[in-house]
C-alpha cells in the first residue's frame, strides 16, 4: 500500500519530523528553568501529534467523501483501467490536471474519477473528483481536475478510483 495511503505511518513520519526539528531548535535557542529542554520538546511532541493528527483526518475525510460520491452512482462499473492523468501544472493559485477516460463500452458513457494530488514523496495534499461527462463508444473524453486549495512544491496526480457509468 503506498505511503500516502497508510495514515498512521504519515502521521508517524510527521510526529518525528517536527519533534525532530523542534528538538533541534530548542538545543539552539536555549532554555530558562521555566522552558526546560524536556517541556520544550513535550510540548513540541504534543503539537506534532495534533498537525498529524489533523493531517490523517483531511485525508480520511477527503477520500471517504469521494468513496460516498463514487459508491452512490447507480449502474457505475468500477474504470480504474480506462482513466489516465497528465502532468499536474500550476493555475493561478491552485493545481490542475488533465483527466483522459476512454470509453471501452458500446454506448455513450460518463466518468466520475477521483483525483488525489500528492507531492513527491507520494504525501497527500488533497483529493477532488471530476467527471468526464457523455464520452462516446469507443472514443475518449478529457476534463480537468482542480485542487480545492493551493498546493507547493512538485505535485503529482494519482487516479485511485474511477466509476462509468
Amino acid at each position: 500500500m503506498p505511503a500516502h495511503r497508510t495514515p498512521l505511518v504519515r502521521a508517524a513520519v510527521l510526529t518525528a519530523t517536527c519533534a525532530t526539528v523542534l528538538g533541534g531548535l530548542t538545543a539552539l535557542t536555549g532554555c530558562s528553568d521555566e522552558d526546560s529542554p524536556s517541556g520544550v520538546a513535550s510540548r513540541a511532541e504534543s503539537a506534532a501529534a495534533s498537525l498529524a493528527s489533523r493531517a490523517t483526518e483531511g485525508f480520511a475525510s477527503a477520500t471517504a467523501e469521494a468513496g460516498r460520491r463514487l459508491d452512490g452512482i447507480k449502474g457505475g462499473v468500477e474504470a480504474e483501467d480506462d482513466v489516465k492523468a497528465g502532468a499536474p501544472k500550476a493555475d493561478g493559485d491552485r493545481t490542475t490536471v488533465e483527466v483522459t477516460a476512454t470509453n471501452t463500452d458500446d454506448t455513450t458513457r460518463s466518468f466520475s474519477v477521483q483525483v488525489d494530488f500528492t507531492d513527491a514523496g507520494g504525501e497527500w495534499l488533497d483529493t477532488v473528483l471530476v467527471t468526464v461527462s457523455d464520452v462516446p463508444a469507443g472514443k475518449t473524453g478529457t476534463a480537468t481536475a482542480r485542487s480545492t486549495h493551493q498546493l507547493s512544491g512538485e505535485v503529482k496526480a494519482e487516479l485511485p478510483r474511477a466509476v462509468r457509468y
